[in-house]
């Protein structure tokens, strides 16, 4: 938590702030018939389908049953600052990929933690 707020103001709140910009990119990227690549919806819900996975809907239905109207608003607060988290893994994760020589680029955990923090 600690981590995710000092993320989410270092970078000055950016990733709340700019929530309407991007659904606004969201759907001017959607064009009725071009069939040309992956659109950026599409984009954004495979995104979200590898991140969240199946544990985290079965766990927000169980929380709201148990918790109540509070497991909502902890959910919502928690969910502001993971912004931050998951826009900073992001960008490492671009940052430090590599291209292997089949010329497919790689990126994650695995090549930015050693390639960010060196020896």
């Amino acid at each position: 938590m600690r981590v995710g707020l000092y993320l989410t103001f270092g970078l000055r709140l950016s990733t709340t702030i700019k929530i309407p910009f991007g659904f606004d990119l969201l759907w001017k990227g959607r064009i009725q018939g071009d069939d040309k690549g992956i659109n950026p919806f599409n984009a954004l819900m495979t995104s979200l389908s590898a991140t969240i996975g199946t544990g985290n809907i079965v766990g927000i239905a169980t929380a709201i049953f148990l918790g109540g109207p509070g497991a909502v608003f902890q959910m919502r607060m928690t969910a502001l600052v993971g912004m931050g988290t998951k826009y900073a893994v992001a960008v490492l994760a671009v940052r430090f990929s590599e291209t292997h020589e089949n010329g497919k680029h790689v990126g994650g955990p695995m090549y930015y933690i050693p390639n960010g923090l060196g020896a």
